[in-house]
């Protein structure tokens, strides 16, 4: 019998069970920007290291299984990821081609948005030290 894989959070931290590296941040601190790994990569004492002296979400961003009701960014029906809706509503599009992408087929965001979500994500990062108001609003989970 064969298992579906579980659907992946694009906007993990290092330390949930089972993340993984899909991409590195890149960019300017005004303008981040991640570049896609051609395979996900699973979190290690070794690759988190490489981060130094930063904090590996400045460097990497992570996937991990969705959380889905546990986490803060789930309706309260626990449908839907709020993160992926407010993103795809709230930032500008940054790609028209979607970049290649190692959890697409996985990645809640697509899944739930599509292609929408898809030529927003180059620009979401877990640190960013001077974001839009557009990307506070879409983080913030007490914005609706």
């Amino acid at each position: 019998m064969k298992t579906e894989p579980e659907t992946l959070c694009p906007s993990a931290q290092p330390n949930w069970e089972g993340a993984q590296v899909f991409a590195v941040v890149g960019g300017t601190p005004d303008r981040p920007e991640t570049a896609y790994l051609d395979q996900a990569q699973p979190v290690t004492d070794e690759l988190l290291a490489m981060a130094a002296p930063v904090a590996p979400a400045e460097v990497f961003r992570f996937s991990a299984p969705c959380a889905k009701g546990a986490c803060a960014h789930f309706d309260e029906g626990g449908q839907s990821c709020r993160l992926a809706e407010k993103t795809v509503r709230l930032a500008p599009v940054v790609f028209e081609k979607l970049p290649k992408c190692a959890i697409r087929n996985d990645c809640r965001w697509w899944k739930q948005e599509g292609v929408s979500a898809c030529r927003r994500c180059p620009q979401v990062v877990t640190v960013n030290y001077d974001p839009s108001l557009e990307m506070r609003q879409a983080a913030d989970p007490k914005v609706k």
